[in-house]
């Protein structure tokens, strides 16, 4: 099985872009411009150019602050293979996990932020015993996605 989540990361891209189009947008109509009347709704332009900034930033740094990664995932072959990199406005180095099977020796689920930050830790067998890896953020990953992927590790082993 192979597959990646870059479907929604591109929709996470596009939204950042359609949020900057239309924050660009109003802070050229309405302070050089000069065509929105205010109070528009009540409300006066520096409380609109706050909402619309803050809807921006969450925009944003909701992946970041989520970590949200790019996921790639492939059992086929000798290798279970994981390429991941974040997804936010800064991206991260990207990285890459390759282990075989035969010395494939577990994962671990943790969840943390009310569930809505979750990684997978990897356990490879070493000679000196069993390595761990550093978390593999799934936070980005659909219910379906991330059964997907727990349904292949278990094949390999059971969860630690």
């Amino acid at each position: 099985m192979t597959f990646d989540n870059s479907k929604t990361i591109i929709s996470l891209r596009i939204k950042l872009f359609g949020a900057t189009v239309v924050l660009l947008a109003y802070l050229a109509i309405t302070y050089i411009g000069k065509l929105i009347k205010f109070p528009f709704l009540g409300m006066s332009d520096t409380f609109w150019t706050i909402i619309l900034i803050g809807i921006w930033i969450l925009l944003a740094f909701m992946p970041m602050l989520l970590n949200y990664q790019f996921f790639s995932y492939s059992d086929e072959g000798d290798y279970l293979i994981f390429r991941y990199f974040t997804a936010g406005i800064v991206g991260g180095k990207k990285n890459s996990v390759e282990i075989n099977k035969t010395t494939f020796s577990g994962y671990k689920v943790e969840s943390r932020f009310f569930g809505l930050i979750q990684s997978i830790i990897l356990f490879q067998k070493v000679h000196g015993g069993v390595a761990n890896y550093p978390p593999v953020y799934v936070s980005a990953l659909t219910r379906e996605e991330k059964a997907k992927v727990i349904k292949s590790l278990n094949q390999y082993t059971s969860a630690v």
